[in-house]
């Protein structure tokens, strides 16, 4: 077996490491979501903590790890006595990106419950992860309706699973922890609430704490097992710590006076719902526990509010994560004379906050703080052919909420919330043979392929003969998310600056619709002698924003070197993701200049795309009285359609096909 990293051995992350121990004292808290840049520790941390977490009683046998002093009376495997068990380890299970719904949620052999009517149920890794760790790397790029699956089972505390009317439930109590990546993309507002907390990680700018993780991290690759015996001291005192907060939990007191300063915060910060005011009240009480107290203190509701926030804030993927600390300070100052007075600092287990103990060597456990810098701030390539006409960059105009684009067919792609696809969930449009393992039954057509044989199968009772080759897969119609690739005109005519900002604005509602049908998104930009690839596809919207954002213009207008390279990441694109169909959205006005020919360039540029069927649509950014009608006649060459500014609009009274590319029958 791999010996983990020890978890007191990580350096800084003093945020991470913390939220990580309140819900290993109280899961209630409701799991943590480390957001942050790779190679800052997110998974050596999680991974961690699987050792520190205390020995589970279970029921011997019992495959959903029942607690023998009060067995789940509708464990699947029981009934079960209560009685002595025995102890094993918390289990860490984690969650590949690429897993199904049945292994997620556990399978029903649906042959034998038709033809047997038994109840044969595989478990999942809910089942494996009850009582345990759960821990989801990269959730963000976790299929919605896995995460969807999770999140319930975290919220109720079980796991259903329901096939053709035959159910199966079992508990499902775990500390969930999901890490991801902004850069490549965001989760929904309603799945960021369902994390208890977040946490924010990056890597420290201090060249000391930086050569610390070095030599702490190749000491452990000589040899894992020499350097966690090194650390284990501190991992027993922490273990213990852990213990020891959760024996005291429910002695804690939560006042009137700190439940006042939680509703007041996060009335101010006019955060969503409830869910966030009985977060912090759990986070301020697990905070108390793990100092040794059985009083919250103002310090732990402060603590608590940094922690369980932060990602109820945002109402877009563009806003900025994080929490104004003066505005936070002044609310429980405000607060902080209502209620139940609060007992003595320096009482049992001193100050508030419950910090993680500090290493041996005294180097820094704090978070680390340094800002990082914004996409598309100094130091981004710019983009080259810049002349001597370039302008500065133009904020963008205020967003809209933009017609829907799509693109024409049925593919079989990523979920999403794009254009029509064959899917494992949707609304049912026929059945086939299944290939391989049965997932969604086709009842009705399983009935009608077994009814013919039945008499020569000697059928002489109600029940159903049933054969594997009578079973019937149901096939789905869904949705899919495609990679939407905006290829921008950012030369000289486009850089009138109420004209460039209406684009960007443009350009910047067709990213938050990209956002919300769980798109991929590239963006390719031209001007003066060249194109750029300004963000290669990714998932994150927002990195692509902040790219649009700080777009100068200015230069001629080389089209066709624009759509060249746009065409040459689409071809790269279809090696990698070959099932992610292509949305490719031209914003100009139509114009070519530069170079021999530049107008019979881009025409011959354009039909590359038309010969291989790639969706497209041309946003019309032409202005004034007199119209050349230049960006139609490249939608032409395209294959696909043109649509100006004001028909980009959701709320626009000219109409807007769904389908992007229109071919003659």
């Amino acid at each position: 077996m791999t010996t983990p990293f020890p978890f007191t051995a990580v350096v800084g992350q003093d945020d991470l490491r913390l939220a990580l121990l309140l819900n290993a004292v109280s899961p209630a808290v409701g799991g943590v979501l480390v957001r942050g840049e790779k190679g800052t520790a997110k998974s050596t941390a999680v991974r961690a903590l699987s050792a520190l977490m205390p020995e589970v009683p279970v029921v011997a046998g019992c495959r959903f790890s029942c607690n023998p002093s009060a067995p789940d009376p509708a464990c699947p495997g029981g009934p079960h006595e209560a009685g002595a068990g025995t102890e094993r380890p918390a289990r860490m299970v984690e969650l590949p990106v690429g897993a199904s719904e049945d292994r997620l949620v556990g399978a029903l052999d649906i042959e034998r419950a038709l033809a047997e009517g038994v109840k044969a149920f595989e478990p999942g890794l809910l089942a494996d992860a009850h009582r345990g760790i759960l821990y989801v790397d990269e959730v963000n790029l976790l299929h919605d309706h896995l995460v969807d699956l999770l999140l319930d089972a975290a919220a109720m505390g079980a796991s259903y699973v329901e096939r053709e009317g035959v159910s199966v439930r079992h508990a499902a109590r775990f500390l969930l922890v999901g890490t991801m990546n902004p850069e490549e993309g965001e989760l929904r507002p309603q799945l960021l609430d369902r994390f208890g907390l977040t946490v924010e990680v990056a890597a420290s700018r201090e060249p000391d704490q930086r050569v610390e993780v070095v030599r702490r991290r190749l000491a452990y690759d000589d040899d894992p097992a020499a350097f966690a015996a090194r650390w284990a001291d501190e991992e027993a005192a922490v273990r213990a710590r852990i213990v020891a907060a959760r024996e005291l939990l429910p002695s804690v007191r939560l006042g009137d006076g700190a439940l006042r300063q939680i509703a007041a915060t996060c009335a101010a910060f006019e955060v969503d719902g409830m869910r966030a005011d009985i977060v912090m009240a759990r986070t301020a009480t697990a905070l108390a526990a793990w100092a040794g107290r059985t009083d919250v203190l103002a310090e732990d509701v402060r603590q608590a509010a940094l922690l369980a926030l932060p990602h109820r804030r945002r109402r877009n993927p563009f806003d900025a994560p994080g929490l104004d600390e003066d505005k936070l300070d002044d609310t429980l100052e405000q607060f902080s004379g209502e209620g139940d007075e609060d007992p003595d600092p320096d009482g049992p287990g001193g100050g508030g906050g419950g910090q993680p103990p500090q290493s041996d060597d005294g180097g820094p456990q704090g978070g680390d703080t340094a800002a990082r810098p914004e996409a598309g701030e100094s130091g981004e390539p710019q983009p080259s052919g810049a002349g001597s006409g370039e302008q500065q960059a133009v904020r963008a105009a205020e967003p809209f909420r933009a017609k829907v684009l799509s693109v024409p067919g049925i593919g079989e792609g990523a979920a999403g919330r794009r254009s029509r696809a064959r899917t494992e969930h949707g609304r049912t449009t026929g059945a086939r043979r299944p290939r391989g393992a049965l997932t969604k039954l086709h009842l009705a057509a399983t009935v009608q392929a077994a009814a013919p044989h039945q008499r020569a199968r000697g059928r002489s009772g109600p029940g159903l003969v049933l054969r594997r080759d009578d079973l019937r897969q149901a096939t789905r119609e869904g949705r899919e998310g495609n990679l939407v690739l905006f290829v921008v005109d950012a030369s000289g005519s486009m850089a009138a600056r109420q004209r460039m900002s209406a684009v960007k604005g443009a350009v910047l509602s067709l990213l938050l619709d990209a956002y919300q049908r769980r798109d991929k998104v590239g963006l390719v930009t031209f001007r003066g002698a060249a194109a750029d690839v300004a963000l290669p596809p990714t998932s994150s919207v927002d990195a692509a924003a902040a790219r649009l954002e700080s777009l100068p213009t200015g230069g001629r207008t080389p089209l066709a070197a624009g759509l060249l390279k746009a065409h040459d990441v689409l071809r790269v694109e279809r090696l990698r993701d070959p099932a992610r169909r292509a949305l490719v959205v031209v914003v100009t006005d139509g114009r070519a200049t530069g170079g021999p020919e530049p107008v019979a360039l881009a025409g011959r540029a354009a039909r590359l795309f038309a010969a291989e069927g790639i969706a497209s649509v041309v946003v019309d950014c032409e202005s004034g009285p007199v119209r050349l009608g230049l960006a139609g006649q490249l939608a032409g060459e395209l294959g696909g359609t043109a649509v100006t500014l004001d028909e980009l609009r959701a709320d626009s009274i000219a109409g807007l096909v769904k389908d992007v590319q229109r071919r003659a029958a």
